[in-house]
């Protein structure tokens, strides 16, 4: 099908265009900018930078994509934004292209959902199937992890990491990293209440892996265990197989070992120098 750009939008002609997208009135797209096949962006959207955007993406009026970061450092250097395919952006949702830092990107992957007002800053990555409600502001080199959920009015402090189905509460602070599995809150104090079952179960994991999960939440947040002492029991158990979503937790904890603020990406992102695009094998498109 062609694609249907409205005559009230401007849509710079070095701008790449996919088949059977719809640019409705009002909208600013970039010379730099590559929208994919099958994208909706319905009105008053603006895409600039060194933007690429995959398929069947959907923009919501007011959503800003690509702008520059607001970072001090930055002066005009052309840094991106990558994202994936059958993602949906609503009303005034706002995604900065990265700073002169790191690989100096910001991704974003599949399938995931970023509500009214949420905020999105440089140099984030945020991989599949991941919410964040509405007002959710992420700082810089936030990672949000598949299938987490972030409710509204949270505010995640930089460098921190959002493991795989953590859900936090809405109107959190958020400062450290939080684990993979567990449900979160942290409106006065942050801290970790349960297992997120019901999420776990949604994501098809066997009742056998949730259940070693809540063991594991039991023996670290409640008998205050250590992670080796943790480790070697499940290895025991278990003959020394250990299932996915319990080395993916343990690998959380490994993550932060040393770290002065419960970051532990923190040093080394700060330390990072430029991945030159041609040697960049990283990618949006898959869970890591």
């Amino acid at each position: 099908m062609p694609t249907n750009i409205s005559k009230l939008s401007y849509v710079d002609p070095k701008a790449e265009i996919g088949e059977d997208v719809t640019v409705g009135p009002f909208c600013h797209i970039g010379p730099h900018v590559t929208i994919g096949n099958g994208s909706v962006l319905d009105s008053h959207i603006s895409v600039s930078g060194h933007t690429t955007i995959g398929e069947r993406n959907r923009f919501f009026p007011t959503a800003v994509i690509g702008s520059e970061p607001q970072d001090a450092g930055y002066s005009g250097a052309p840094t991106k934004v990558e994202i994936g395919d059958d993602n949906q952006f609503r009303e005034g949702c706002t995604i900065h292209r990265g700073a002169e830092k790191e690989d100096h990107c910001t991704r974003i992957g599949n399938r995931n959902t970023f509500l009214c007002n949420s905020h999105v800053a440089h140099n984030c990555r945020i991989f599949d199937d991941v919410t964040l409600v509405n007002g959710v502001l992420l700082g810089g080199h936030v990672h949000v992890h598949d299938r987490a959920i972030i409710s509204g009015n949270t505010v995640v402090h930089q460098f921190c990491t959002i493991g795989t189905l953590a859900f936090i509460t809405g109107a959190s602070r958020t400062t450290v990293d939080v684990p993979p599995f567990m449900i979160c809150t942290g409106a006065d104090q942050f801290r970790i209440r349960t297992v997120n079952i019901v999420g776990m179960q949604r994501a098809g994991i066997s009742e056998s892996s949730v259940a070693a999960i809540r063991r594991a939440h039991r023996l670290i947040y409640r008998k205050n265990k250590k992670l080796d002492e943790v480790q070697k029991i499940f290895s025991q158990e278990l003959d020394g197989v250990i299932p996915i979503t319990l080395n993916t937790l343990f690998d959380h904890f490994e993550g932060i070992k040393g770290s002065k603020a419960g970051r532990g990406r923190e040093e080394a992102a700060r330390n990072a120098t430029y991945i030159p695009e041609d040697n960049d094998k990283n990618s949006t498109r898959r869970a890591a």
